[in-house]
């Protein structure tokens, strides 16, 4: 299964006593998923100013790397908590489609690209950033297309949102030790990108055909 019936991600922690508990808080305070969402920006930020600086090598290398991944998993906690406080406590608005994606996107890119001034200095290092934000940004969409098929949203791997930001956490984890990890990061996570885009591809693909194929019958 790559998607809940409402069209969400699935995740397994959102069934989590502690992911229930804190999306109950924020909807008691009347926090809106809005803002939530508008957080995982402000994460992300977080995440790129210590990859910034570490490139720079102007401070601890251990202590960025655990800001960078403070930053990454907050901006996956919020993607989270906006979703669950929108759905399960009606907190939904006429414009939360657009801070559902938009700001995803762009958290992404200060995320990647961040993690590509750490593997600058490799051949084409930050090239293979550049093109992992792009085809971060496809895989959305493409995603985001099928839905205006009517073909549902599909969230299939190998590198979806959450594998991207897993590979890098982990990476960062390595990095303490091994900092050129972040140019292989970033191959393994275009050449999955493209996989993603393939597979997402395909699946529209065939549901298109069936639909096609059913209204013929």
């Amino acid at each position: 299964m790559n998607q809940t019936s409402d069209g969400r991600r699935p995740i397994a922690s959102r069934e989590s006593g502690w992911a229930k508990a804190s999306a109950r808080w924020l909807a008691k305070r009347n926090v809106s998923p809005n803002f939530i969402s508008v957080l995982s920006i402000v994460f992300s930020i977080v995440a790129f100013v210590a990859f910034y600086l570490d490139a720079g090598a102007t401070g601890n290398h251990t202590v960025f790397m655990i800001l960078a991944i403070v930053g990454i998993e907050g901006r996956l906690i919020v993607n989270l908590f906006d979703g669950m406080v929108a759905v399960e406590h009606n907190k939904k608005s006429v414009v939360g489609g657009l801070y559902n994606e938009v700001p995803d996107r762009v958290a992404d890119s200060f995320i990647i690209l961040g993690a590509g001034l750490l593997a600058k200095e490799q051949p084409y290092g930050m090239d293979l950033a550049y093109i992992a934000t792009i085809l971060a940004v496809v895989t959305a969409y493409i995603r985001t297309l099928g839905a205006s098929l009517n073909c549902g949203h599909h969230f299939l791997g190998p590198m979806a949102k959450q594998h991207r930001m897993a590979l890098l956490a982990v990476s960062c984890i390595v990095s303490i030790w091994y900092t050129p990890v972040f140019y292989y990061a970033l191959i393994v996570m275009n050449i999955g990108l493209l996989v993603t885009c393939y597979r997402r591809l395909s699946k529209i693909a065939t549901l298109l055909r069936q639909k096609s194929s059913d209204t013929n019958q």
